[in-house]
């Protein structure tokens, strides 16, 4: 098999259906670079690994730029991780998959290129998601449930921990402080406790008694139709704090949630986790999750 040939050809099609067929310039991109890398691994198995070098300095001269040997090395891992069982959503472009192709394993490639895919990430916001690590701060649990397809509840996809910007590189932290700086990029912060979560409010009263309290934060969950109440501590996670979410809950429960809404959940995020009072905590719609500035 003339493998030069053939690969020329894949890449002279697929530039002429880039210039004809716009609509479909991610499906013909990928399709052609997959072909490709197949080629390439099967020419490297009789001709060496130095055959990348020699096609791309023909394909240079007449096919035109682009065909650089890094350009080709990654068509050929491209090709290898679609065969070791990563996704191929023609949704992506290349650009999408050349920062995938970075990742460790098939696992973590297909959990960010879902995420893109539903979430319509452009390149640069598939680049944050990646940089931040947020599926290395999923659970091991989560990350069973992900490979398994079995059903996902609300805190399988809370990272742990949360990353909380820290733009102005505040060294002393307050409570005020840290939920001063969640609300100032409110968006970024819902986007990492994960999907369907929307603001109502911060600092919201609610009168228990004779007396006002007021919830840190009150969010609601689009996707599990639920309250969601947040409340922030600069300290370890102590028993304290669960009886004050929880009342908080309740409280959401009996005054706000409708019949067709699901119960309200809660989420402590503090300086430190201790999973000695969550596992002994007998609600399980209250969670706990670390906070780290960035």
């Amino acid at each position: 098999m003339n493998y030069y040939n053939e690969i020329k050809n894949e890449l002279i099609n697929n530039e002429i259906n880039r210039k004809v067929k716009n609509y479909s310039i991610n499906k013909s991109d990928l399709n052609a670079y997959y072909n490709v890398g197949k080629m390439l691994s099967e020419a490297g198995k009789h001709y060496g690994d130095r055959i990348i070098k020699e096609y791309s300095e023909k394909l240079t001269l007449e096919v035109g730029k682009g065909y650089g040997i890094s350009n080709l090395k990654r068509m050929r891992q491209f090709y290898y991780m679609i065969e070791k069982g990563a996704t191929l959503w023609h949704q992506l472009s290349w650009s999408h998959y050349r920062l995938l192709i970075t990742l460790e394993t098939i696992e973590e490639i297909n959990y960010y290129s879902k995420l893109a895919v539903e979430s319509l990430y452009s390149v640069r916001q598939l680049e944050n998601k990646i940089k931040t690590n947020e599926y290395k701060r999923l659970s091991a649990e989560a990350k069973v449930k992900l490979i398994n397809k079995d059903k996902i509840n609300i805190k399988d996809l809370i990272p742990n921990p949360i990353i909380i910007k820290n733009s102005n590189n505040y060294k002393i932290i307050s409570e005020k402080l840290l939920q001063k700086l969640i609300l100032e990029d409110i968006p970024t912060f819902l986007e990492e406790l994960g999907d369907g979560f929307t603001f109502i409010r911060n600092e919201y009263k609610i009168k228990i008694g004779d007396s006002y309290n007021y919830i840190d934060l009150l969010l609601y969950n689009i996707e599990y139709n639920c309250y969601v109440v947040v409340e922030l501590k600069l300290t370890e996670l102590k028993k304290e704090h669960i009886g004050q979410i929880q009342v908080y809950m309740n409280y959401i429960d009996e005054n706000l949630k409708k019949i067709t809404q699901n119960k309200t959940i809660g989420i402590i995020i503090c300086k430190q986790d201790n999973k000695y009072i969550i596992k002994y905590c007998s609600d399980e719609r209250i969670i706990a999750r670390e906070y780290e500035l960035l």
